[in-house]
């Protein structure tokens, strides 16, 4: 088995990299350091969580280890698509390089421009950085990219995501030709391949695993389920990341949980703080400080369950997470394969469960095609018409097992019954036949139905309506036995 101290690695490399705890390198670290020794291109092609940084760290302070940087002239480039994982890269360049003089420098946004400025001034032998910063303090007149000797690119399909592809270009043409570049990347897709032909010089190729590929120590498993009804759609799917977690037990030490959008990582966070869980939410819209703070207190253990978005996905070292949750399948197969490597690194066994529902076949089917192989099914630990959401109860059911249907009932006043129905006694208006009440062929009102009276007064009409108006006057006398005084006698 080969083991670092058989790379021609400078002595005082090899020193840190034995108080670091490694002994052997794993294979991508074995089939790039050597050609990157001899000064040879390399182009490496690696899934997430197989050592690629140290794959160009440590060949890159050895080569470094002679010599001294001028101010703004950087001798070296390392280009990085997230803060996060620049960060980490300034990380490893610390562990390896303690026993070796070199300085570096990291340019990332949410810093101030003034301290990133004292540090180019200075003169920094390895220059870190994110490549939008990069180019605002080259514009700026603040960076001189004549002397640089090594050009890394990280992570360059994410760079594709990303959009950097163009910044990448214009910073290839900025550089010295006689540069030694390190192109690493996961995947190889068309735009990447035409860059590394444009860009590299006979590379050394490094192929570790199948292009998109997962790790054999990870194992997956898709949790699918159909929501009740659409409103509460998102709420199940909450309580089903809960029911997970909760059926993982101990083994769920700790956990990166996944979102598509950065507004429903707050919202799974919020939740989870909720119902007892330890989450902190990590995205794109939080301060660098805010990001790095949350990433140190997963690190340390204080933070148990981190619910990120895909800026999180990306070169993140954090090798002791146990499980990957995808609240959302990715919308991109490849952002797959990133994001549960962040578990099941360096020889340790993880677990990533993905929760799909209803509308992510497309999605799933890219992800199957890109990994070459299906998502085993997992048995859901909860189902959502077992109980519902909200605590209630499911629906009450027959005799025939099936729901009972409750009938909605008619606005308006209540009827109350004919008690003269029921007594055996009919109204007028039940015994009228039918053609008589919708009206009569031969042309008679409908409202003879009731009588001579008229629609409503029923059979009894006073004699008096039936009377001219001149009978009224004349027997209203009579029939009342008063006197009418006569018309203009009145006083």
């Amino acid at each position: 088995m080969t083991k670092f101290s058989d790379l021609s690695l400078n002595p005082k490399v090899l020193k840190a990299v034995e108080d670091a705890g490694y002994e052997s390198p794993t294979p991508i670290q074995e089939g790039a350091i050597p050609p990157a020794l001899d000064g040879r291109d390399v182009l490496g092609i690696a899934q997430t969580g197989t050592g690629k940084t140290a794959s160009f760290i440590l060949p890159m302070i050895t080569l470094l280890a002679r010599g001294r940087a001028r101010a703004r002239m950087p001798r070296s480039l390392v280009l990085c698509p997230t803060r996060e994982l620049a960060a980490q890269v300034a990380e490893n360049f610390d562990t390896y390089a303690k026993h070796v003089k070199l300085t570096k420098a990291l340019l990332i946004g949410g810093v101030s421009f003034k301290e990133q400025d004292l540090l180019i001034d200075k003169g920094v032998d390895v220059l870190i950085a994110t490549p939008g910063r990069m180019l605002d303090h080259f514009e700026r007149g603040k960076l001189i990219l004549n002397d640089v000797k090594i050009m890394v690119v990280d992570e360059a399909d994410r760079m594709l995501d990303m959009g950097f592809i163009p910044d990448i270009e214009r910073i290839f043409g900025l550089t010295p030709f006689t540069r030694q570049t390190l192109f690493f990347s996961a995947t190889m897709a068309p735009e990447i391949e035409r860059i590394t032909n444009t860009f590299l010089s006979n590379p050394a190729k490094i192929e570790i695993a199948r292009q998109s590929t997962t790790s054999e120590m990870i194992l997956q498993g898709l949790v699918s389920f159909r929501p009740t009804r659409r409103d509460l759609s998102a709420k199940q799917k909450r309580r089903m990341l809960r029911e997970i977690i909760a059926a993982e037990g101990v083994a769920c030490t700790n956990a990166i949980i996944f979102c598509n959008r950065k507004v429903d990582v707050d919202i799974v966070a919020q939740s989870m703080k909720k119902h007892g869980l330890n989450a902190i939410p990590i995205h794109g819209d939080l301060s660098q400080s805010q990001r790095m703070h949350t990433l140190d207190g997963f690190r340390d253990g204080s933070v148990t369950f981190l619910v990120a978005s895909d800026v999180a996905a990306r070169g993140l070292d954090i090798p002791n997470v146990s499980h990957v949750l995808n609240y959302d399948v990715p919308s991109h197969a490849e952002d797959y394969v990133h994001r549960i490597g962040r578990t099941g690194r360096a020889g340790r066994e993880g677990r990533a469960f993905t929760i799909a529902v209803p509308g992510d076949e497309a999605y799933l089917g890219a992800i199957e095609a890109l990994i070459g192989q299906p998502i085993p099914p997992a048995e859901a630990p909860w189902s959502p018409e077992s109980r519902g959401e909200d605590g209630s109860c499911p629906p009450a059911k027959g005799n025939s097992g099936t729901p009972v249907r409750k009938t909605r009932s008619r606005k308006g006043p209540s009827r109350k019954p004919d008690t003269a129905a029921q007594d055996g006694q009919s109204t007028h208006a039940r015994t009228v036949p039918l053609a008589r009440r919708r009206g009569r062929s031969d042309g008679s009102s409908r409202d003879d139905r009731n009588g001579p009276g008229g629609a409503g007064r029923g059979d009894l009409m006073p004699g008096f309506i039936a009377m001219s108006f001149d009978e009224r006057r004349g027997g209203s006398a009579a029939d009342t036995g008063t006197d009418t005084p006569e018309t203009g006698d009145a006083t």
